[in-house]
């Protein structure tokens, strides 16, 4: 996928007589009209640590719980850290505040959910769900991520430790394949993609079986509670069937692991969907552009990688509505390094022939254009160009190489946001403090 090099200055001006300036909040009114009516609204980001694209997905997600009947949030998260955050907002659990909910997420990179837009955005969640009303009003928030291996064992324990100690005396015997490679799943990874030592995929099947058949069966009797605990719990075991083949598959090369990945996030919303209301639950999903926007658009679709954006598209069509964003310059929240602390960088200004410098040279600070629509101006971005992609880490000194790729954003998503301008993310704690265990919440993409 080529770009067609740099742009003439007419580009701009078509670009801008399509553009949607913004001013202030009632601007993004025709956004939320567009989406509205969408059963699945994925809402991007371009780095992992700009304060803007997280404020104003926050609050085009409050808008669509308020106005639209939008009553799911999933997010780019581990399912065990976010289900304590979804406790919480439930007036369920021990947590008194959104801090102390966050308090699961204390691994590298925590800023993505320790940040002071997430922690408004969950208290005023948390302010939705008591104001009274039934069940299907309450609005749920989730992870959908798969890093949380030997956490989402630990659930699966616990559960059933309190529910059937017989079958938790099964499933610690199953699971204590893992033990002899300790705490970093890496280690398994490795040593069984090199055959050095045996899977645990069989014990890992057969304990989400055992699960799926429990949960089945205690349908048609359990209460509303019991059963969306064991559902808590199943989902559990189906993230560790999940993450031991992601692990094995880092091994064989980035689009089976990428494949993997995304294939678990999109199952993941399917499972919460089937459960919720019984597939018409509205949802709304946080993640990097670089997992929403529709990979077939893109370099990575080329590399044979697949991503949620693609997925729920051809799965729904167009009940699912795709937002991005670009910045053209600023500042970012992001490491050096993996492990590292997140620091305050300058992001360098769009390279020559980017998406991020044709915006740049429309002349406006904010806007957004609907890529749904056929004009000149979606004519003109159906060509390939590079785009910039952030994760946790920015790497300055080797930007091209690090950060962009080739895409086609009219085919990639349906609403493209630009801010020209942008700020570093606000992180809750200013020492970046790192625990080690688990692979951080990006390996091995950074996004």
């Amino acid at each position: 996928m080529r770009g067609v090099g740099l742009f003439s200055s007419n580009d701009a001006t078509v670009v801008r007589d399509a553009a949607h300036p913004i001013a202030d909040a009632t601007d993004y009114d025709a956004i939320v009209e567009l989406a509205g009516d969408a059963q699945f609204v994925l809402i991007g980001e371009a780095s992992h640590g700009t304060h803007e694209f997280y404020e104003i997905r926050a609050a085009l997600t409050r808008r669509l719980i308020e106005e639209k009947g939008f009553r799911l949030v999933a997010l780019e998260a581990d399912w065990p850290d976010m289900l304590r955050v979804h406790r919480y907002v439930r007036g369920l659990g021990q947590d008194t505040s959104a801090s102390a909910a966050l308090g699961a997420f204390t691994k590298f990179p925590q800023w993505m959910w320790r940040n002071s837009v997430v922690l408004e955005f969950v208290e005023w969640a948390r302010e939705w769900n008591s104001r009274g009303g039934n069940e299907k009003s309450q609005v749920g928030l989730y992870g959908m991520d798969l890093y949380s291996l030997h956490a989402s064992i630990d659930a699966v324990l616990g559960y059933l430790a309190k529910t059937d100690p017989d079958a938790a005396a099964r499933a610690r015997r199953r699971y204590a394949c893992f033990e002899h490679f300790g705490e970093d799943p890496q280690t398994y990874g490795y040593a069984t993609a090199k055959g050095v030592a045996e899977t645990c995929e069989q014990a890992v099947i057969e304990q989400l079986i055992e699960l799926r058949r429990k949960y089945d069966q205690a349908n048609a009797h359990a209460d509303e509670r019991e059963a969306e605990e064991l559902f808590f719990a199943e989902q559990n075991a189906r993230l560790v069937r999940n993450a031991e083949r992601y692990y094995r598959s880092m091994f064989r090369g980035r689009a089976s692991s990428w494949n993997l990945r995304d294939s678990h996030m999109a199952e993941t919303l399917n499972a919460l969907v089937t459960r919720l209301d019984g597939g018409s639950t509205k949802v709304v999903v946080w993640a990097h552009n670089s997992h929403l926007g529709d990979a077939r658009a893109t370099e990575m679709g080329e590399r044979g990688e697949h991503n949620v954006g693609q997925l729920v598209r051809e799965r729904v069509g167009d009940a699912a509505f795709l937002i991005g964003f670009s910045t053209y310059s600023g500042s970012v929240t992001a490491a050096s390094d993996w492990g590292e602390a997140g620091e305050r960088k300058r992001v360098r200004p769009g390279l020559g022939g980017s998406y991020e410098e044709l915006f740049h040279n429309v002349g406006l600070p904010r806007f957004w254009l609907n890529l749904r629509e056929q004009n000149r101006a979606t004519e003109l971005l159906k060509k390939s160009r590079l785009q910039r992609a952030i994760g946790v880490i920015y790497a300055a000194a080797t930007e091209r190489w690090s950060h962009y790729f080739h895409a086609r954003v009219t085919e990639q998503f349906d609403v493209m946001i630009h801010l020209d301008e942008t700020t570093a993310l606000q992180p809750l704690e200013t020492t970046g403090t790192v625990v080690t265990g688990e692979l951080p919440d990006t390996f091995p993409s950074s996004l």
